[in-house]
């Protein structure tokens, strides 16, 4: 364990970052597999949401821009599909 409290200050810091980030983590990937279950009009209301929830765990760097991405075009297609 650090002896420095700069470091142990920092120890604190990011443990409640890792926390906080796995909360967001979990509460998103629930929402998608949510949105996969849906039918046409609840996944039609839910995707903005959806959407904005990968959105923010980009934003905050929980997950790179680029998985983002790819999240929300695969929930589109699937979106699109079920429209058809």
């Amino acid at each position: 364990m650090a002896n420095h409290s700069a470091t142990k200050k920092d120890v604190r810091q990011s443990r409640k970052r890792n926390e906080r980030n796995r909360y967001y983590g979990k509460t998103t990937r629930n929402a998608i597999r949510d949105l996969k279950a849906a039918d046409k009009t609840t996944a039609a209301a839910d995707m903005p949401k959806v959407a904005s929830m990968i959105d923010k765990l980009a934003k905050r760097g929980t997950i790179h821009k680029n998985k983002a991405a790819n999240l929300k075009s695969k929930l589109a297609k699937r979106l699109n599909a079920l429209s058809k």
